[in-house]
């Protein structure tokens, strides 16, 4: 009898310690009810801000992509690039409504596109923003690999055309073929119509972006008038355009 009062009394001090509520305070709801009044729990802003990140499909290892720990000491004008990417954050909320409300990155391997992008991603989703990563290469082949199942396209293709921020990772990269061009085309026409933002790297030049596609092309130009930027040579020069 002992022995079973006590294991009794070890499952009810387990029972009262543990929580079956990741918020004990508004017990999940994410809002208190106070005198009949609702007020938002202070646990909403994290699960918004989590479920943010969980769909965004940014790495652990990408999310360390920041603007404090990008180098821009090897070339000058890298300064250019750095600042563009900030200034873009700064104006992000007043810009995302319009026609011109991108930024895009372009040029050589190694050069921190990459990075600027994934460091503007990261400050837009720690300030509540939605953000999706698209790694083109990969994927452009499974939606290629899947194109005659009708369900799975467009819930793929609306996932990217929809997302408050898109971000495309090493745009036309590889070889191309008219199926990758007329998938991305649907993309950024879409978004383009819809004046939702992307955020852009690719190894293409201006020139290069045009000559793939000239509809893909020159509406991503419209949508990243002014911070259109081109690194070139090994010298990583900075062309700004508009």
């Amino acid at each position: 009898m002992k022995k079973l009062k006590q294991s009794k009394e070890s499952l009810n001090c387990k029972e009262l310690s543990y929580s079956e509520y990741r918020c004990d305070k508004c017990r999940d709801l994410t809002f208190i009810i106070d005198d009949g009044v609702a007020f938002p729990c202070e646990c909403r802003a994290v699960r918004e801000a989590d479920d943010i990140l969980k769909k965004s499909g940014v790495s652990f290892e990408f999310r360390k992509k920041r603007f404090d720990n990008f180098n821009y000491d090897y070339d000058v004008q890298t300064v250019s690039a750095y600042g563009k990417a900030i200034n873009y954050v700064k104006d992000f909320k007043s810009i995302e409504g319009s026609c011109n409300n991108s930024i895009i990155f372009m040029g050589q391997v190694g050069s921190g596109k990459t990075h600027l992008s994934l460091a503007i991603a990261n400050e837009l989703m720690d300030d509540g923003v939605g953000v999706l990563y698209m790694s083109y290469r990969d994927v452009i082949t499974r939606v290629k690999q899947n194109i005659m199942d009708e369900v799975y396209y467009h819930r793929v293709m609306n996932r990217y055309k929809n997302a408050r921020v898109l971000l495309i990772d090493d745009l036309f990269k590889g070889k191309l073929s008219s199926s990758d061009i007329n998938i991305m085309f649907e993309i950024v026409n879409y978004r383009y119509f819809n004046n939702l933002p992307v955020v852009v790297s690719t190894e293409k030049g201006f020139e290069e972006l045009i000559d793939i596609d000239e509809a893909v092309g020159s509406r991503l130009v419209e949508m990243c008038s002014g911070r259109l930027v081109e690194i070139k040579g090994k010298r990583l020069n900075y062309r700004i355009y508009g």
